[in-house]
């Protein structure tokens, strides 16, 4: 409930035009700002960062204020708003990690605390569409690296996974020093949110499955996930996303409210829009 506050000379004044016949209206002056916003969840991609959250419904809602920190605990930057329940951020770079909060505010200009959900996202780099060759007829595209995005031979020392015919049937593999895991079948590259910490493949190979998803675990303790979208005589088609920060097994991510702790409001009324 809102609360107003009536101020005794306001009353005074009133009652004395009042008295003198000139009609005046008194002034409600509203103090209570919206609830913080619930339900933020982030899509992790490529040099940018999607939020959205669950819609307030405060009758003189304006709008939402979206921040950026550093760390859970830090100072939150604003850096925009909106009159919707989602944001993107398109200032995130590829390996940096975001903490994100939101508030609302209404058209008195109270702002709700921030949020109180524990949201943060590591955009990565993605790709769609690869293609690469049986390595037993086309051993020079049959490879792709991390490195830099590209097909390489198969027998690359810059290989993180290769394509070809093993034990009778089509398989995505690795070398010795990496891992991979066949995660199933995904509606999309999205669908894995983490890296898994055990279940890897004891020979280094998984049977190629058109619609699933495959997690490999590099030989320099970084994370990627592979989704063939197509597969043909001799050749895969795939998606992918490569997470840049060594050891870190967040790949997607739609993430959802996790713990919840009380944020320390870094300021008290408006900020500037800033970029990172």
């Amino acid at each position: 409930m809102k609360t107003m506050i009536y101020y005794p000379f306001i009353l005074m004044t009133a009652f004395i035009l009042y008295s003198c016949g000139v009609n005046d209206s008194f002034h409600v002056i509203d103090t209570t700002p919206p609830a913080p916003p619930t339900g933020i969840a982030v899509l992790n991609g490529d040099n940018r960062v999607d939020l959205n959250w669950n819609q307030n419904y405060e009758d003189d809602l304006a709008g939402y204020n979206v921040y950026y920190s550093d760390s859970y605990n830090g100072r939150y930057t604003l850096i925009g708003s909106t009159n919707t329940n989602s944001f993107v951020d398109y200032d995130a770079a590829n390996g940096n990690t975001y903490y994100y909060a939101v508030t609302a505010y209404d058209y008195n200009g109270n702002e709700s605390d921030l949020s109180h959900d524990v949201i943060y996202a590591t955009p990565r780099p993605e790709g769609y569409d690869q293609s690469i060759f049986d390595f037993h007829r086309y051993p020079d595209l049959s490879g792709y690296t991390f490195n830099d995005y590209s097909v390489v031979p198969y027998n690359d020392q810059s290989t993180d996974f290769f394509f070809g015919t093993y034990s009778n049937a089509d398989s995505i593999m690795v070398w010795f020093d990496s891992d991979i895991q066949d995660m199933g079948p995904t509606q999309d590259i999205y669908d894995i949110p983490f890296a898994p910490t055990s279940g890897w493949s004891p020979d280094k190979s998984e049977v190629a499955i058109p619609g699933h998803t495959y997690v490999i675990w590099t030989w320099d303790n970084h994370y990627a996930k592979v989704r063939i979208s197509n597969m043909v005589s001799n050749r895969i088609v795939f998606d992918w996303s490569f997470q840049l920060v060594e050891g870190d097994r967040q790949l997607k991510p739609r993430q959802s409210p996790g713990e919840r702790k009380e944020l320390t409001r870094p300021f008290s009324g408006t900020a500037d829009i800033v970029t990172k």
